[in-house]
């Protein structure tokens, strides 16, 4: 099963979804295994009918929506004959008529279902289904960013807990945590984007030889010194963080500042010298 703080990302596309497109019922949840999606976030729903129902592949609409691997709308879903009528019960109890089915793929696997409904049988238009569409889209990249943060923490673990780090081991080491201080401001997950950031800490204290100073940068401060060690310009570093060139800059002449450095390279090794980096 997945842990329960894997809903923070559907949680929030719900939320996007319901403001955002009007729709007064909307609902979801993610798979516990290749078939089964189980529904455990709710927004707008008016019984607990519809909490906890286990989706299987291939039945109802987003069974069908699971099953196809693509989005599924009916615009009656009690008189629909191109579904199977497995859920009637928890449907007919929460009164929902129009429904939009949307699968969550990320890499071409199938990571759950996003329900959109109106409690009239009318007909969604392209807006309410493109908005539908584009909540599943945000539930797949916040799911990829999550399993890249993860493949990432596993692959470090091992430099951050062994005996030691090899010297030709270094450049992966830093490059690591790069790309984890990149991830972080994207991951929704607060005790997900805490272990993070507690693995970047450690990375970068890793050698026996740092000794901490007591300097203190900004996080987004670390992350922009941190694309500078690896050689990126300002433009590559906006690209990479998410963040306008300008603001790059800003963030770098502040930790140039607090760091004693006239250079980006003495900024670099300042960093490091203070256990800021690997």
């Amino acid at each position: 099963m997945p842990e329960p703080v894997d809903a923070v990302e559907m949680r929030t596309a719900l939320a996007g979804l319901r403001r955002t497109s009007g729709l007064p019922v909307v609902f979801g949840g993610l798979l516990s295994d290749a078939r089964h999606a189980r529904i455990a976030e709710l927004n707008g729903a008016q019984t607990s009918a519809l909490r906890g129902l286990v989706i299987s592949a291939g039945s109802g609409l987003g069974g069908k929506a699971i099953a196809l691997a693509r989005p599924c709308a009916v615009t009656d879903y009690p008189a629909s004959r191109h579904i199977s009528h497995e859920y009637d019960t928890a449907v007919a109890a929460e009164g929902l008529r129009s429904v939009v089915a949307v699968p969550v793929v990320v890499r071409r696997a199938v990571r759950g279902v996003l329900y959109g409904a109106l409690r009239t049988p009318v007909s969604l238009g392209d807006r309410t289904f493109d908005a539908a569409v584009a909540a599943a889209r945000d539930v797949e990249q916040a799911l990829a960013v999550r399993d890249e943060v993860r493949s990432l923490l596993a692959l470090t673990r091992e430099q951050v807990d062994g005996p030691g780090t090899a010297p030709g081991a270094w450049e992966d080491v830093r490059e690591a945590h790069r790309e984890l201080r990149a991830l972080a401001p994207r991951v929704a997950d607060p005790a997900l984007r805490d272990e993070l950031l507690t693995v970047c800490g450690r990375l970068a204290s890793a050698s026996a030889a740092r000794v901490p100073a007591e300097v203190r940068l900004a996080p987004r401060e670390v992350d922009v010194v941190a694309c500078v060690a690896a050689g990126a310009t300002n433009a590559a570093a906006a690209r990479q963080l998410g963040l306008r060139p300008e603001t790059v800059k800003g963030y770098l002449r502040s930790a140039m500042r607090k760091l004693g450095a006239h250079t980006r390279l003495e900024a670099v090794v300042a960093a490091r010298r203070a256990g800021l980096l690997p």
